[in-house]
């Protein structure tokens, strides 16, 4: 475990970077400039940090683990019964609440912004419903398509329709629900696995 020092400065510069994303993209942000805004000497950044991108990746490593854990109790609590379509769900919910109770970083991912952000997010989300998909592969249900496949449709589509209804101003709740509509109702559509995998493997 790291040392309580090391963490506070980890999170000193995460939480400093955060707030200059308000102002400038994450190109225009140096470390020079970082470094004066969080008070932590250059030598001090280097001991922690290769550059400005290993620092980012760890914001994205700790949003990762907590989205992980989340699902995990999710599908403890909500789909003791393996079900392709509410395990789904459940990595909708899970992606849904991380991104918006740190929409104070999320909203700076967008690729016309901040291009190496919006990419790293994608390829988070698109790794953790792979590793959703790659998990009903191993239940011997039979995928119409690879599970890095599947997660690229599935996160692309998503996440399209996520930036349209933020163009459209669609309140959150009303996001989360035609989310949930449209994820079901393409899964539903036999798009992941074959007609009647799902009621075979689940005894219905």
């Amino acid at each position: 475990m790291e040392d309580k020092r090391i963490r506070k400065t980890k999170k000193t510069l995460k939480t400093t970077l955060i707030k200059m994303l308000k102002e400038e993209t994450f190109d225009q942000v140096s470390i020079t400039e970082l470094c004066k805004n969080a008070d932590i000497s250059r030598i001090t950044f280097y001991s922690h940090y290769s550059d400005k991108f290993a620092l980012v990746d760890d914001i994205f490593a700790d949003m990762q683990e907590i989205g992980y854990a989340d699902y995990r109790r999710r599908q403890q609590e909500y789909n003791p019964s393996g079900s392709v379509v509410q395990g789904y769900v459940n990595v909708l919910d899970t992606i849904l609440d991380l991104y918006y109770a740190r929409f104070d970083f999320f909203r700076h991912t967008d690729p016309e912004k901040n291009p190496y952000l919006a990419f790293a997010f994608y390829n988070i989300v698109l790794d953790t419903v792979e590793q959703h998909t790659s998990h009903i592969e191993q239940r011997n249900l039979k995928l119409k398509y690879s599970a890095r496949k599947i997660a690229g449709f599935v996160c692309f589509g998503l996440l399209g329709f996520i930036n349209e209804c933020h163009q459209e101003k669609t309140p959150l709740e009303q996001i989360r629900g035609e989310c949930r509509a449209l994820l079901t109702d393409i899964l539903r559509s036999d798009v992941v696995v074959g007609e009647g995998e799902e009621q075979k493997d689940s005894g219905k």
